[in-house]
């Protein structure tokens, strides 16, 4: 556990063929689209005071290897603030292309699973620019689009990777995320307490006093909170959140 001073409350713009949707428990075909132009949403969170964006490559991560590509190049030529992104990394060649489009961290979700090496090279190779993304259900690890549960643990998983240089993990309860049912704090803050890599809690994250609740383990090494269809569908006011952080 490492005790982080600042709370980031980070929009998702999540792509598929190009325009920014939202699933429900990852599933594709359980997609409602926000908006077309991927830029001008970035720029529009950025506009009301965010102060980094979180980027998913839906079809990379379902094809394993990147695309929407252009979608990204444009995202990144609107942003004044850091962009993360994660979906279909699986080497340091397509990290490294990544970050080349203006990504500022790469998340590594089913690789860091599957080849937990690929995590050591590429933090020192890209030294404070690589993120690991677990997606749990019941606290069990799932990849390749949440569809195969493994019987790998969260922590153990995020203790493989305590002394790599990761930036950040960013644990997802599959069972909440796009479900607006309000996020799993106690998992989330069990993993922080467990490890000294800052944790981003994400899924379901879906009103103001979960906002709240989630800042109030900053000291237990909450660093912030990934919220999607919330602000798409305005049940947090994303300005007015930013505001109350503040």
């Amino acid at each position: 556990m490492e005790s982080v001073n600042v709370f980031e409350l980070i929009p998702a713009i999540d792509l598929k063929d190009g325009h920014c949707v939202r699933l429900k428990q990852g599933r594709m075909d359980d997609a409602t689209v926000y908006g077309d132009d991927p830029g001008a949403m970035a720029a529009h969170w950025q506009s009301l005071g965010a102060k980094r964006l979180h980027v998913v490559d839906l079809d990379g991560a379902f094809a394993g290897k990147p695309a929407n590509r252009e979608a990204i190049r444009a995202i990144c030529a609107e942003m004044h603030i850091p962009v993360q992104l994660g979906g279909g990394l699986r080497d340091l060649a397509m990290i490294e292309g990544t970050l080349n489009l203006g990504v500022d961290r790469v998340i590594l979700g089913s690789i860091a699973v599957a080849n937990p090496s690929l995590v050591e090279e590429a933090c020192k190779a890209f030294p404070g620019q690589v993120c690991v993304g677990i997606d749990a259900k019941g606290g069990m690890v799932a990849v390749h689009g949440w569809d195969d549960v493994t019987d790998v643990t969260a922590v153990d998983l995020a203790l493989k990777f305590e002394d790599a240089g990761v930036s950040s993990i960013i644990y997802t309860d599959i069972a909440r995320d796009g479900m607006m049912t309000g996020p799993n704090i106690e998992e989330t803050v069990n993993l922080a307490k467990a490890i000294s890599i800052p944790v981003i809690v994400s899924g379901g994250v879906s009103k103001m006093d979960d906002v709240t609740a989630c800042a109030k383990h900053v000291d237990d090494g909450i660093c912030g909170a990934i919220t999607g269809r919330a602000i798409y569908e305005n049940t947090i006011d994303f300005a007015e959140a930013m505001r109350i952080l503040k």
